[in-house]
């Protein structure tokens, strides 16, 4: 019976390599033209990824005359994606102005990102990863309940935290 469990716990732990699956992300919104002085960096939320949507953001009063826009974010095992459930407008222009995804690790967890144009509106152009964080920048675009953008990620074998 215990070696049943061993094996059952070693087989969900290989489950987990290379998905984002049962990881822990914080998700939030900061907009910069330098990295070091953000004009915004909204309150991160956290949770471990599973069934369903992730995040449900919503406005959190103005910070220098900026404010999050609605987004709703649903991280799948080798995929992320966007919508804008409410409202219509413009994102606000700086160097970075968009969402970063900060999961739990120490080592480089993505080893790819790309847009996926079949199942996106938004003409997103700047995505990039450091170690753990996976950078979205929004910058000037256009948002509203047609927007959509598609992420597909392939995750390197990163012990889960």
């Amino acid at each position: 019976m215990i070696r049943g469990l061993i094996l059952a716990a070693l087989l969900a732990g290989q489950g987990a390599a290379g998905t984002l699956e049962g990881r822990l992300v914080t998700f939030t919104v900061e907009t910069w033209d330098n990295r070091d002085t953000p004009y915004l960096q909204a309150r991160g939320r956290t949770v471990m990824v599973g069934q369903g949507v992730e995040f449900g953001l919503e406005p959190e009063g103005l910070t220098g005359g900026l404010d999050v826009v609605p987004v709703t974010v649903e991280i799948l095992p080798g995929r992320i994606e966007l919508s804008y459930p409410r409202g219509s407008g413009q994102f606000f222009e700086a160097a970075f102005n968009g969402y970063v995804l900060r999961f739990e690790t120490d080592c480089a967890l993505f080893e790819s990102v790309a847009v996926d144009p079949a199942a996106s509106t938004m003409p997103v152009t700047e995505v990039w990863a450091e170690t753990g964080a996976l950078y979205i920048n929004v910058s000037g675009l256009d948002f509203g309940p047609d927007a959509t953008l598609a992420l597909d990620v392939e995750v390197a074998d990163c012990p889960l935290s």
